[in-house]
């Protein structure tokens, strides 16, 4: 039994982790890297192992950096079961056909470039048809059920408060008479955050694969973040300009039009047209609507009273891509939430042609922004930022709310893994490098125990 790092190592994009045992090869995750393009094209690059010979996939969530390679590994010749959250599944029909579309309008362009200079042309990652080939893949296990995958093979969900859907993975492998236990973290949420329940905890593992996104620091409490966030809110009105919210089109989205429900009147959001201006967002929306099962005690007892969890008087839902374009022409009073959540793709970026260079206006960065998205630039606090080939004054105000985030934080983490009652060997993963380093020293002081911080193709007997 051996466990190989195939992605997210020493990053925070790319999940994919590799399990032998018994004979068999199982995937825990298939993502993209995401990021700047020398990061993306990693993405065109054959998979370390014959995707034919790869028996199931275990995926722990829906977003991209974790499922988004699922399409090229069946185009590639994977047979085997996709195994996931059912959630999970209707999220990932949404979020990789979406992708597959924004493949080919990418190669579709680059084409157009690319005919003009004479230069070989380029295909695209993968295409919406073939993303939805790959669902028919796709095998439900819900929480806290246990199922024999195959011989020797034993699996189980717990919630990890991340999305909709989200999984610790909890694996009892058995070979050769020997019994192993592996945990993989997937992504944790942020406790206290609003819809979800907070991250399951684990008493027993002989390994535990955790994430470390936010390894190197602590949350603001969800109190002073949703304060300011309505104070940003509630100032950028006296300007008469836009606030534009790059976010995630699953999770962020829904906590965002949840709190804005829930904070209506304190945040005199009546004052604002709010849109949504995501086709994923919207239908991702419409999923979270099915879920209710899965809500925390506080969101089940608002629908109780009768409440629409993401329903508000002014918010307009703008699907096509006409809408879309007509919120350009508005030059104060809207909050428009589009998507990408990293402002890599997707309609944030037209609306920040369009916003940026304006000084009454706002962009609330409401998410993790991977190094070298403009997103991350804008965090940094760029002067310019290049669009399409044009470089655009930054004169807008980026706010940072600090305690925003689906990710578990420093100490989130070690309490989680704190947990584990015999201390099992830990390997971090999915976090940058100081963020590891500073967290593997933190649980080293406070639990005595040195974290191993996964590199690529590196492998590990059980």
């Amino acid at each position: 039994m051996d466990i190989t790092f195939l992605g997210a190592t020493q990053y925070v994009t790319g999940s994919c982790h590799l399990i032998k045992v018994n004979g068999y090869k199982i995937l825990l995750d298939c993502g993209l890297i995401q990021g700047g393009h020398e990061q993306t094209q990693k993405n065109y690059e054959d998979f370390p192992f014959n995707p034919a010979s790869i028996d199931a996939v275990i995926l722990s969530h829906a977003h991209l950096d974790h499922s988004g390679k699922l399409p090229v590994l069946v185009k590639k010749g994977f047979k085997g079961k996709i195994f996931a959250h059912p959630a999970t599944i209707d999220l990932c029909e949404v979020l990789l056909e979406d992708a597959g579309y924004l493949n080919e309008r990418g190669a579709f362009w680059e084409n157009k470039k690319r005919e003009r200079k004479g230069l070989e042309l380029v295909k695209p990652l993968y295409t919406q048809k073939q993303a939805r080939s790959c669902l028919k893949y796709f095998k439900a296990i819900p929480y806290s059920q246990k199922n024999n995958l195959m011989s020797g093979v034993t699996l189980e969900f717990h919630d990890a408060g991340h999305i909709l859907g989200s999984c610790i993975v909890d694996l009892e492998l058995n070979e050769h008479n020997q019994s192993k236990k592996l945990v993989f973290s997937g992504d944790l949420g942020h406790a206290g955050a609003p819809i979800l329940k907070d991250p399951a905890y684990l008493s027993n593992a002989d390994i535990v694969i955790m994430e470390s996104t936010y390894g190197d620091r602590l949350h603001r409490n969800w109190n002073d973040t949703w304060d300011e966030l309505g104070s940003t809110i509630r100032n950028a009105h006296s300007q008469r300009g836009n606030i534009l919210i790059p976010a995630f089109t699953v999770g962020r989205t829904q906590e965002l039009l949840y709190c804005f429900n829930k904070y209506y009147d304190d945040w005199q959001l009546n004052n604002w047209k709010i849109f949504l201006d995501s086709p994923m967002a919207i239908k991702s929306t419409h999923i979270y609507s099915k879920y209710a099962s899965v809500y925390d005690n506080d969101t089940r007892k608002s629908i109780k009273k009768g409440s629409n969890a993401f329903n508000l008087p002014n918010l307009t839902m703008t699907s096509s891509t006409e809408e879309s374009m007509a919120l350009n022409r508005i030059q104060s009073g809207a909050i428009i939430i589009a998507g990408s959540g990293m402002c890599t793709g997707g309609r944030i970026k037209h609306h920040l042609k369009h916003n940026l260079w304006r000084h009454q206006n706002h962009v609330i960065i409401a998410g993790f922004q991977a190094r070298n998205t403009p997103g991350r630039l804008l965090v940094d606090g760029v002067e310019w930022l290049t669009l399409w080939g044009e470089k655009i004054k930054v004169n807008a105000k980026v706010t940072t709310p600090r305690g925003l985030s689906a990710h578990a934080d420093q100490q989130g983490l070690i309490n989680w893994y704190s947990h584990f009652k015999n201390r099992p060997q830990l390997v971090l993963v999915h976090g940058e490098p100081e963020a590891q380093t500073i967290l593997a020293e933190k649980i080293n002081t406070d639990l005595n125990i040195k974290p191993l911080i996964a590199k690529y193709r590196q492998c590990i007997e059980l």
